[in-house]
């Protein structure tokens, strides 16, 4: 581990302080560190979309973040494949083998109760392609590990077959690829491309739900595949019966092979990945302090292993020992932001109650005056997006209602911020709001 990817991770841990959960996963998750030159941090974007977009709205929160960390001014520059390949004097890579990476195996997957299921399928389908679950859907919240294992997948299917094609995509690069291409008349590019595939690998596959067109791109697209015995692998942050925009057709063929799920590790799991992650790093962790950070980092992998590198970049940078107060320094904001997108079903309400001037018993209760309506419908809304109760778990919330009930409210609430500029800004700011109590 290199000390230029230690100070992009601690760049990222306070981007994460000012920009949503969303914003980062959505346009940062191409970025890779390269090079520092004078005082020039060198970023690289094989997504030319994501690439200028960045450049025009984050240029100023990443030179402010590098300020933070050395209190002198850099210059940011984003290098495209070329420009990346002039630099290392070397081929562009292709944006479909970043799953290259060795750290992205099956031997580095921390495997517990959380996410037993979900390895196991992973194993099966990367040994045996297409012959004993396909599609294989995983489903859970942001940061569990869904990508680590289909990089995984991808990783041994490349090893078993060199000259296997295999494609890698977001579902929102997908839809902003598909509007491009078809707008430049490249249409049988775009299909070749996804439907040659020996192995496709779409990760939050949520995101084409609710594209009339893009839906429809991608079901001949999955049916070309599955007919043909090729591989199909998916993740997204819930199932596809909760998947309210989702077309039936699309919906159906998501469950014909195997849905697994991951959530939040255990402390045994999160003590477990911490001491992997330390090892592959090369750092000496003791005991006692491994034990501090897996009972205070609970949220998810992705935080357990920021709070790793960033305490590496504290003592290669800094030359701090990785004594407690050090790894509290390190993860305080780690401990406020895993508070913060966890709040109970009682926060979310107590915060609507205030908000709309209502009793917490007409909320939870049956009365159908219009604001009391809609209140439920955003808690209920809320709770489903900021936890990890099932629909199930909320409809007891409010009365034992039971999961059709819920459903119906959490839909209406998707349906009104989609037609609803106005609505989706209160629902975004009440969830703002709440994260920001804790």
């Amino acid at each position: 581990m290199n000390s230029v990817a230690d100070v992009w991770d601690n760049v990222l841990s306070q981007l994460k302080g000012e920009l949503s959960e969303t914003t980062i996963a959505t346009w940062f998750d191409e970025l890779e560190a390269v090079d520092i030159q004078g005082n020039t941090f060198l970023l690289h974007c094989s997504n030319d979309f994501k690439k200028g977009y960045i450049e025009t709205l984050f240029m100023k929160n990443i030179k402010a973040s590098l300020h933070e960390i050395f209190s002198t001014d850099f210059e940011v520059k984003i290098l495209d494949d070329e420009a990346f390949a002039q630099l290392h004097d070397n081929s562009p890579r292709r944006s479909n083998e970043r799953f290259a990476s060795p750290e992205f195996t099956f031997e580095t997957f921390v495997v517990g109760p959380s996410n037993k299921l979900a390895y196991a399928a992973s194993v099966s389908v990367a040994e045996h392609p297409a012959q004993n679950y396909n599609p294989l859907l995983i489903y859970g919240d942001s940061g569990l590990g869904k990508t680590h294992l289909i990089y995984a997948i991808a990783n041994v299917i490349r090893c078993n077959d060199p000259k296997a094609k295999i494609v890698y995509i977001k579902g929102d690069d997908f839809i902003n690829e598909f509007i491009e291409l078809i707008r430049a008349g490249r249409g049988n590019e775009f299909r070749a491309k996804y439907r040659e595939a020996d192995l496709l690998l779409v990760d939050d596959v949520q995101f084409v739900a609710g594209k009339e067109q893009v839906q429809n791109e991608f079901f001949h697209t999955f049916n070309t595949l599955y007919e043909s015995g090729k591989q199909i692998v998916l993740t997204s942050d819930r199932p596809p019966s909760e998947m309210t925009l989702l077309d039936d057709r699309l919906r159906t063929r998501f469950e014909w092979g195997l849905l697994a799920d991951v959530t939040p590790p255990d402390f045994e799991t999160r003590l477990a990945i911490v001491k992997n992650k330390a090892a592959l790093l090369g750092m000496d962790l003791p005991d006692k302090i491994a034990v501090y950070i897996a009972q205070n980092v609970t949220a998810n992998v992705r935080q357990l292993e920021g709070t790793i590198n960033k305490i590496l970049a504290y003592k290669d940078l800094l030359g701090s020992d990785t004594d407690e107060e050090t790894v509290t320094r390190a993860i305080q904001d780690m401990l406020r932001r895993s508070n913060e997108y966890v709040p109970t079903p009682d926060t979310i309400l107590r915060y609507i109650c205030k908000l709309y001037g209502l009793e917490e018993a007409v909320i939870r209760g049956q009365q159908r005056i219009r604001d009391a309506v809609q209140a439920r419908q955003i808690a209920m809304y809320l709770i489903r997006s900021m936890t990890n109760l099932s629909l199930d778990e909320i409809g007891k919330q409010f009365d034992d209602r039971d999961h059709s009930t819920v459903l119906y409210s959490i839909q209406q609430v998707e349906k009104k911020m989609k037609k609803d500029p106005a609505f989706a800004e209160t629902v975004k700011e009440i969830k703002t709001n709440i994260n920001s109590r804790q």
